[in-house]
Formats: C-alpha cells, structure tokens, sequence
C-alpha cells in the first residue's frame, strides 16, 4: 500500500503551547480522534486517548495543555504529559505514553501520514 499525506491544517493555524486542534484519523481497529499542538516551535500529533483510561484528554475543545503550556494534561484524572514525547510524568498512568501520529510540516501546512486505504503508517 503506497502512503499518502493528508492536510490537517495550515501551519499558521498551531501557536505554541496554544490550542491544538482536533481531528479523526483511520486506524486498523476504525476511526479514532486525535490531536495536533505545537511545542517548542515543533507540530506534534498524537490520538486524543489518555494512557490511563482511553478518553479524550481536551479539558475544552481544543484545550489540551497546563495554564503554562508545559504540559498536556488529561481533563479526568489529571495525567501530565510531556509534550514532545507525549510520555506521561505524573498521574495513574506514570512511564506510559500516548500514541504518537506520523506528522510533517512543509510549506505552511501539516500533514498527517496515512496508507491509500486511509489507514495511518505504522
């Protein structure tokens, strides 16, 4: 199966440590949501899947990171993730992380990889 990029939006859109933006993205198991936020001038896209318990992170539409934008935290039990690893640092779920999506940024806009089958690139 050949790899396709899909635009999720234009670079612009993703300030750091700002609001992320929320997006489905096709899995083997079907679609599942996931996110995009900026940290450290770098785009980062994982599922919107807490590690401890598989709910969405977003305290608020959109709204996926601590008051000093350092963190990405889980709106239910509190989880802190780093940003550009997505491993969490405190919380029930401690040594795991979330689950990354292939991302690339090129000519002010990002891409998420998927396979033609709309699929995403292991």
């Amino acid at each position: 199966m050949a790899a396709r990029e899909r635009l999720i939006c234009a670079s612009s859109q993703l300030a750091d440590g700002g609001e992320g933006l929320r997006f489905d993205v096709d899995l083997p198991s079907g679609r599942a949501p996931a996110f995009a936020v900026r940290y450290a001038g770098t785009v980062r896209v994982f599922l919107n899947r807490c590690a401890h318990v598989p709910i969405e992170l977003d305290w608020q539409h959109g709204r996926f990171f601590d008051a000093r934008g350092l963190y990405l935290v889980c709106s239910m039990h509190g989880a802190h993730y780093e940003p550009d690893t997505g491993r969490c640092v405190m919380g029930p779920c401690r040594g795991r992380s979330l689950t990354p999506v292939p991302v690339i940024e090129r000519d002010g806009n990002i891409y998420v990889t998927e396979q033609e089958n709309g699929q995403r690139k292991a």
